[in-house]
């Protein structure tokens, strides 16, 4: 949390590029060498590196790939090239006993990733070995970006719907460390106001914009905190894939860029 504040201050940015590689879209001169995952990756992370607050490698699309390695070198690159700069293992884990153990190892020891995000629906013992690691990040799925996202998160609980009892109890029960933050949908501007609302200044990692159609200004409207922070506002496809040629790196600059502008605009 504390990396992530300064990378909110030192580099003027809330955009956190998520890195997830489909070898189909990439450019042509790559998809044919060896190690295509891993440049590809690495020329994303150096051009965009200096305006973002953090990166998110989504596990599956490496792991579908058998590129595991790749992914690894991916983090290791960033804390050596780019040190300061968060990473969150999008892996959004979730299980008891030993094999939630196994996977706070995977994502913090072997991958070392600073951040992982997590699935709370099997209770806090299926989260609590991540929140013993008091100096990584837990970020809690409270209220998803996808289309059926309602079908158990809107569910009537007590009078209000559960992913509203899902944010309170991470801030007020389960942030003892002060490393928790939420997944708050950026497609869904009620809801993260609402959510604002119960846990303060508690960060929020804000997929939904770009490919999924989140509208900049209401979501930053509703979701900053009060010295304009508090969000890592998660853009993927739109930054990757912004060109095809063998200039892809610098077009993945320019669509960070101008979303990073975006949302300044807004703060």
């Amino acid at each position: 949390m504390d990396a992530l504040r300064k990378r909110w201050s030192a580099a003027n940015s809330l955009v956190c590029v998520g890195l997830d590689p489909e070898p189909a879209k990439f450019p042509a001169h790559l998809r044919s060498t060896p190690d295509a995952v891993f440049e590809f990756n690495r020329a994303i992370i150096d051009a965009t590196a200096d305006l973002v607050c953090c990166f998110k490698p989504q596990i599956a699309h490496f792991a579908a790939l058998r590129a595991e390695d790749a992914l690894e070198r991916l983090i290791a690159h960033i804390h050596a090239a780019h040190p300061g700069i968060p990473v969150i293992l999008d892996a959004k884990r979730g299980d008891i006993g030993s094999t939630a153990a196994n996977y706070v190892i995977e994502a913090f020891d072997r991958y070392g990733a600073d951040a992982v995000t997590v699935n709370p629906y099997l209770g806090r013992d299926s989260v609590q070995p991540f929140l013993d690691r008091a100096d990584k990040g837990v970020i809690v799925l409270c209220r998803t970006s996808n289309p059926g996202a309602g079908d158990l998160q809107d569910l009537p609980v007590d009078g209000r719907p559960l992913y509203q009892h899902v944010a309170e109890k991470v801030a007020r029960e389960w942030n003892s460390h002060g490393n928790c933050a939420l997944v708050v949908g950026a497609t869904w501007p009620t809801q993260l106001r609402e959510v604002r609302g119960i846990v303060g200044a508690l960060p929020f990692l804000v997929p939904g914009v770009g490919a999924q159609g989140g509208d900049v200004e209401q979501m930053v409207g509703h979701a900053k905190t009060g010295d304009g922070t508090g969000l890592m506002i998660s853009s993927s496809r739109a930054i990757l894939y912004a060109g095809q040629g063998e200039d892809f790196a610098a077009a993945a600059r320019a669509a960070t860029l101008s979303l990073r502008d975006a949302i300044n605009r807004c703060r």
